[in-house]
């Protein structure tokens, strides 16, 4: 097994039974694979991020690369209609609780801002948000709330006055998510979680409700499955885009420098959970090849998102489709 990831035998081997979906268009709720399958798209460039350095167009060339072959379209326009459209508000939600080195880089972001623009989508109707405007602010995200542009802030407590209840999961939704934006594009980081073991699609929604420290007993299992199962969440997700430029093998959530390594990836879907199990399968490569053990059973939450009818963690219904 390489240092940089699984091969596509390794991934195929590793799989265990779940429920699949992937939704392809825009106005969809996450349902059962088109041909039986969900596809995940990897576009693996490291060799471009082997200094440390995030070149924008090379990023923004790896998200639409990801995203036209996830779309099945050539054209630019034609792929990023499948998700979303001009009429969309498009919540962009990102992952920076835990600052430089440990968040969605804002590399990522552009380029995703830049496939809304391509289809219309107003830039005043395209928000960048997470928990709060200040964990964006010290990731070195601007604060745009109003004015021209694409707005960048949080939900600061801007909290839906009842709690969404399904089954272990009790939690006031950000209102971003519930009343602002008619549809979610998911922007995980990979790393790893000192309780659930990753974060990536399906944990990033602990930024999407008011109190998470109260759904993280157990491994977060099974809360991270029942928030994802929520309805809201299930329709409103239109795409994700897991940054994978710069991993963190050990030690996450938070930053470690000694253990995040130039992985150079983009990984593009819409069922969270094939995502998310592939994302494990990389950093479980990684720890293998610098002598960590495996993150194992901590993970089990994709498994019960599986079960739940999340999304599919079966090698077998997963088209892996591996660009470069």
């Amino acid at each position: 097994m390489s240092d940089s990831g699984m091969t596509r035998r390794e991934f195929l081997a590793a799989g265990a039974a779940g429920v699949g979906m992937l939704a392809l268009g825009k106005a969809f709720a996450q349902g059962e694979p088109t041909g039986g399958k969900s596809t995940v798209v990897r576009v693996l460039r490291p060799e471009a991020f082997a200094n440390w350095e995030l070149p924008q167009q090379t990023v923004t060339d790896m998200v639409h690369t990801a995203v036209k072959r996830l779309a099945g379209e050539d054209d630019l326009r034609a792929a990023w209609l499948k998700f979303v459209g001009p009429d969309d508000v498009v919540g962009l939600k990102i992952n920076c609780l835990f600052g430089p080195g440990a968040s969605t880089h804002m590399e990522v972001v552009q380029a995703v801002i830049a496939g809304c623009r391509a289809v219309g989508v107003p830039p005043e109707h395209i928000i960048v948000w997470d928990r709060t405007t200040g964990d964006m602010t010290k990731t070195g995200y601007p604060v745009v709330r109003e004015g021209e542009g694409v707005r960048f802030y949080g939900t600061d407590g801007f909290y839906e006055p009842n709690a969404s209840v399904e089954g272990s999961f009790n939690g006031r939704l950000s209102q971003i998510l519930t009343r602002t934006t008619t549809a979610l594009i998911n922007l995980p980081v990979l790393k790893t979680h000192g309780t659930s073991g990753i974060t990536g699609a399906l944990k990033n929604h602990y930024g999407s409700f008011h109190n998470p420290a109260s759904h993280h007993d157990n491994y977060c299992d099974p809360f991270i499955a029942d928030v994802n199962s929520l309805p809201v969440i299930r329709e409103k997700t239109r795409l994700i885009v897991m940054d994978a430029l710069l991993p963190i093998a050990e030690g996450g959530p938070a930053a470690k420098p000694a253990m995040t390594w130039p992985y150079g990836g983009i990984l593009a879907a819409t069922d969270p959970v094939a995502i998310d199990f592939l994302g494990l399968q990389i950093l479980e490569a990684r720890r293998q090849a610098i002598g960590l053990g495996p993150i194992g059973q901590q993970a089990r939450h994709i498994a019960t998102a599986a079960a739940k009818g999340v999304g599919t963690n079966d090698p077998a219904r997963i088209d892996l489709i591996e660009l470069s």
